[in-house]
């Protein structure tokens, strides 16, 4: 038996992200949540092609912004390894996190969806971007 990714990539082709964005964020979502530790190694850019079906310079190039970033480095002949993290939950988000679950349950009982529950996260963070810019 073949053993599981540490990551599993997701598309979102609705997102309005870039893809190779996309595989960067989730890859720094991975390093915040402790998904992905220094020295763990990431998925072949052959393996994400196969994952969710992308170019292999998509790839290559989220890779090459995560090691500029200084968070992954590639080793010629190993692949592609964690070097750092990044800081993780503290007890002030861990608490957001539950009021914000606490919040997608109440979506969800309204009777909302993905797509609404997300246009709604969307157009409330905008709005909040915009308070914060006064």
């Amino acid at each position: 038996m073949e053993d599981q990714p540490i990551i599993q990539f997701r598309l979102d082709r609705h997102s309005g992200l870039p893809v190779y964005r996309q595989v960067v964020d989730q890859v720094r979502q991975a390093l915040r949540l402790g998904v992905l530790r220094p020295g763990d190694q990431l998925p072949t850019v052959r393996d994400v092609v196969e994952q969710i079906a992308i170019n292999p310079n998509t790839v290559h190039r989220a890779y090459l912004e995560l090691e500029q970033q200084g968070l992954i480095e590639g080793q010629p002949g190993r692949g592609t390894f964690v070097r750092r993290s990044l800081p993780g939950i503290t007890p002030q988000t861990a608490a957001l996190q539950r009021r914000l679950e606490a919040w997608f349950r109440a979506a969800r009982a309204a009777g909302l969806d993905d797509e609404a529950i997300d246009a709604l996260m969307a157009s409330t963070k905008r709005s909040s971007d915009t308070e914060e810019a006064k």
